[in-house]
């Protein structure tokens, strides 16, 4: 069978957990197997390089950041590569570029358009082990781009996709996905399976076991993945198609999402194509706008709230001032939480929603925005509360039984 493992920051934080990787990694192709490895940066290598950028300006270039954050994994793909080889196997390390990956435009965003799979097959046909830095790629053009944080898990779908390997395993340091964050909630269960569905709305809502973009992406190729902890040889959580889990439980898992921030824009002016105005702006400078409330105000003018990610208010913040004149006031906060529910169970019972708010109301924890889909309730709250939320909606959906 063709393996694709990907391992992430933690599985590769020092050079006796990459030698603890390559141990792994040996073990599975002397079972027989053709392996291709997807490395991350060594944990903290990110944020290190990313404080480098902030110490001679606040807002580096994107083209600039994308050449110097794929560095980190490219460090971590050829020690492990030296490290396989000093064992006797066969090995060579790629970058995105030489693994084939072929992305959009977008720096530090990018969206993987293409693999060509030639090299790495080439390789594996020779018998060696392929290790490639995941987070990167290339343009048509040869500009170095990145896929966003967790941008690693999507080489690694998109690689086991283009290759057609028999099963994905992503490593980290925990050993599957589990009814909510077990350093949040103790009781928490680890999930046998999860269907692609369920497992997309808990990764988008701020479960970090796996990049939502790489479980979309997984669901389209129909890759199935196995997120599995490099630290033991426990089982992991199968994610795969809803039709192969046989017992849909109501609700599976819980996510809190702390990286949050509020913006309130007050009095806007009710004029129609101003909602697409403001949400095109955003979206021009890949903004990801969440939950989107609007009411009507007084006078003729309507109140729009919407979140997005705390790590880019400041960006926003840019953008709203090009619409001061359709506003009366903007407010932001970012001291907000989004808290979650996810089940594939919702779509066959009704009281689910019911149950999450009467829990906050019991809880006396504020509701600020409201979100649902077929599969998912999500809830704004005042982050201080978020931890007693998620450990509380645990209880009243027994998930710990």
């Amino acid at each position: 069978m063709l393996i694709v493992q990907k391992y992430g920051g933690t599985s590769v934080g020092n050079l006796e957990r990459i030698e603890n990787v390559a141990k792994r990694v040996a073990k599975t192709k002397e079972a027989g197997n053709d392996v291709v490895v997807v490395v991350s940066a060594m944990s903290g290598e990110t944020n290190k390089l990313i404080e480098f950028a902030k110490y001679f300006s606040p807002t580096p270039s994107r083209r600039d950041m994308d050449l110097l954050l794929s560095s980190g994994e490219r460090i971590t793909a050829a020690l492990l590569s030296i490290a396989l080889n000093e064992m006797g196997l066969p090995t060579v390390a790629m970058t995105g570029r030489q693994a084939g990956i072929v992305t959009d435009k977008s720096h530090t965003v990018a969206r993987i358009e293409k693999i060509n799979p030639e090299p790495m097959q080439k390789a594996l046909k020779e018998g060696k082990i392929v290790v490639v830095a995941g987070f990167q790629g290339i343009t048509e053009d040869g500009e170095v781009t990145t896929l966003g944080r967790g941008g690693s898990d999507l080489t690694a779908v998109a690689i086991a996709g283009a290759l057609g390997a028999g099963k994905c395993e992503i490593y980290s340091d925990v050993d599957g996905v589990y009814t909510t964050d077990p350093r949040i909630e103790p009781k928490a269960k680890k999930l046998d399976k999860i269907s692609y569905d369920e497992m997309l709305e808990l990764a988008s809502l701020g479960a970090k076991v796996l990049q939502n973009r790489s479980v979309e992406l997984a669901k389209k190729l129909g890759v199935v993945i196995e997120a599995r902890s490099s630290f033991n040889d426990n089982p992991g959580t199968i994610i795969t198609k809803e039709e192969d889990i046989m017992e849909k439980p109501l609700v599976s898992g819980i996510a809190l999402d702390k990286n949050q921030a509020r913006v309130s824009l007050r009095g806007v002016k009710d004029r129609p194509g101003i909602a697409a105005e403001i949400f095109k702006a955003l979206a021009k400078e890949n903004i990801n706008v969440d939950m989107i409330v609007q009411t009507i105000g007084e006078d003729g003018k309507t109140n729009l709230d919407f979140t997005v990610p705390q790590n880019e208010l400041e960006l926003v913040k840019k953008v709203m001032e090009k619409f001061k004149d359709e506003y009366e006031k903007v407010e932001y906060d970012p001291n907000v939480a989004k808290v979650s529910i996810v089940g594939v169970g919702m779509k066959s019972h009704s009281g689910v929603a019911s149950k999450a708010f009467e829990t906050m109301a019991n809880e006396n924890i504020n509701i600020e925005m409201i979100s649902t889909s077929e599969i998912k309730i999500s809830m704004i709250i005042d982050e201080k509360y978020g931890e007693l939320a998620v450990r509380a909606l645990h209880a009243a959906y027994e998930l710990d039984k």
